[in-house]
């Protein structure tokens, strides 16, 4: 794969390499199996506790090499979704590459398991690592890998697919991120138009991502129970390391979001229907100023972006200043949209080199300042496990991966006056909010919906869409879609977690809940909650969930005596930046 493909191009590794060669060829799928027989045969050999730790070192730096192999070659395909070279390289690792690694990574941590040894190693170091070895073990199922492989690959095609979408206004071609721009117009011909044609071109596409999500649906059902489970859900709490809630749990968080923040949802509705004029919220009405005031205008270029949140990085911590610093300096910023380059944002992080790498698509939205300290947040996370010498351990569960990246975008609230004038700012402020408090249900309405997919994987598309009507007259609050029916039944089929990333979106509603707990924290002593908020990134992924919340000020929970209190003060907060 041409490193022209890649923004930052060649990185060196954080620590010289001690067992994979230099110049290992990381497309020859016999020189890497070689390296797997020699862990196996050096497994073999180890005879003290020491050397058993040295061994986890030598497997932890081979997963790393190859991790961010695959990372790479991800990377590339998102920002050239158009370059079959790109395309080729990505699809090598998932199709041939992958398939190939799975059953070695499954023998050595089941021979790692199974060492007489393991059981001296210091209990509490070792603990998250043996649990979640012992899932990935419990899990594995060779018959399981093709069908793995076969979701990548649909995964692509769903990226690729969606990141060609463009429509034409008024005479240019603009691709539906570049269209929601529009969505901020005061004039509300130019939303609704606009709003037409990017719905308009989504349901031009119906018929293929209904067809991927039938396949999905099937593909995930059969590995579960090739896996020994009787649904997919099930399979997926227990593959994603979910020891600490389960199912019930969510349901009954889903049931909390309704009640606590859904009247909230439908005051701030109320009041935007009154400060527009309008008898009914429409679609098109749900991002723009409802005082009619031009569209806030954080930046230009995307150049202005990365500077300005340098600035407020500069503000807010040295630490956090000098590692989106290294971020600039290493070319590991990929923030304007353009045609060709998939959709959404991301940050992935390089194992090997030990460096995060941020992906957006910028147009010079406020939406766009809140994404880019958001991935910061989670290219802090990695640059705070830099020196962790264990792979494993240096990325945490998502659950507070998230609270990383969420804190952040509060965390950084106050210093936006770096983009707009104090008024403007206090606006964003209002915003940010606004948004935290609409994707509650949102998250509570994709949530529940996979939960329905999985627990029915027989249903038909008209059940399916039913299934999502009814969460959205559930969580949708007080829209008008008259006319526009088929576009809501099948809005979920522009959240690409649904595809991707099958149950991972819950996350953000349990992250987003020790997110304002560290924010509540900061408003009490700012000092001790960054200190707090930096101590438990540190940690990574080497203590359970529940430890790496208490570390960060806040505790584990999401019921609904810990949303209601923190919704409230959202509820004061809005009123202080009306």
């Amino acid at each position: 794969m041409a490193m022209s493909l890649l923004p930052f191009g060649s990185l060196p590794p954080h620590r010289p390499r001690e067992f994979v060669p230099a110049n290992l060829d990381l497309n020859d799928i016999t020189a890497i199996e070689a390296l797997f027989d020699q862990l196996e045969s050096r497994l073999s050999g180890v005879q003290t506790s020491a050397q058993l730790e040295e061994w986890l070192l030598a497997a932890s730096e081979l997963s790393a090499v190859l991790e961010e192999d695959g990372s790479r070659r991800y990377i590339a395909m998102t920002c050239h979704t158009d370059n079959p070279e790109a395309e080729k390289a990505y699809l090598q690792f998932v199709e041939t590459i992958e398939p190939r690694l799975k059953p070695r990574q499954f023998r050595l941590a089941k021979l790692y398991l199974e060492h007489p040894l393991r059981h001296q190693l210091p209990v509490e170091r070792y603990r998250v690592h043996d649990r979640d070895a012992g899932v990935r073990v419990e899990l594995f199922r060779d018959e399981n890998v093709a069908l793995e492989t076969e979701e990548a690959r649909l995964g692509n095609e769903y990226q690729k697919l969606t990141g060609a979408l463009t429509v034409q206004y008024r005479g240019e071609e603009k691709t539906l991120t570049q269209m929601g721009r529009l969505q901020e117009q005061i004039d509300r011909g130019v939303r609704e138009e606009a709003w037409r044609l990017v719905s308009g071109r989504r349901l031009q596409e119906v018929s293929n991502l209904d067809r991927l999500m039938d396949d999905l649906v099937g593909l995930r059902d059969k590995i579960a129970r090739n896996a020994g489970f009787s649904n997919y859900r099930d399979f997926a709490f227990r593959s994603r390391g979910r020891f600490d809630y389960g199912p019930g749990d969510c349901e009954r968080f889903h049931d909390s979001i309704e009640a606590e923040v859904m009247p909230l949802v439908r005051q701030l509705q109320a009041s935007r229907r009154q400060q527009l004029g309008v008898d009914t919220l429409r679609p098109w009405d749900l991002s723009v100023d409802p005082l009619n005031r031009p569209p806030l205008v954080p930046f230009k270029e995307s150049s202005e972006l990365e500077s300005g949140t340098q600035t407020i990085f500069d503000r807010l911590d040295p630490v956090l200043a000098d590692g989106f610093r290294t971020l600039s300096r290493w070319r590991l910023l990929d923030l304007a949209n353009r045609k060709g380059k998939a959709p959404g944002g991301y940050q992935s992080t390089l194992s090997e080199a030990r460096l995060p790498f941020i992906f957006m698509n910028a147009v010079g939205l406020q939406r766009d300042v809140e994404t880019l300290l958001h991935e910061a947040g989670h290219a802090f996370h990695a640059l705070a496990t830099r020196e962790e010498p264990l792979l494993a351990y240096r990325s945490a569960p998502i659950e507070f991966c998230e609270v990383a990246s969420m804190a952040m975008e509060l965390l950084a609230a106050p210093h936006l006056e770096v983009f707009y004038s104090p008024e403007d700012a206090r606006r964003a402020r209002r915003v940010h909010l606004e948004g935290i408090v609409g994707v509650f249900p949102w998250i509570a309405t994709v949530d529940a919906f996979q939960h329905w997919l999985y627990l029915n994987p027989q249903h038909t598309r008209d059940e399916r869409r039913a299934a999502w009507v009814r969460l959205m007259d559930r969580f949708g609050g007080d829209v008008d879609w008259t006319g526009f029916e088929e576009a809501r039944a099948n809005l979920w089929h522009k959240q690409l977690h649904i595809f991707l990333y099958p149950f991972y979106y819950v996350e953000y509603g349990i992250a987003q809940m020790g997110a304002l707990q560290v924010w509540a924290n900061s408003a009490s002593n700012s000092v001790q909650a960054m200190s707090d908020y930096q101590a438990a990134l540190a940690l990574g992924g080497s203590r359970p969930l529940p430890e790496l919340f208490g570390r960060a000020g806040c505790p584990f929970d999401f019921s609904r005596a810990t949303l209601g209190p923190l919704i409230e003060r959202i509820r004061q907060e809005l009123d202080r930046n009306a």
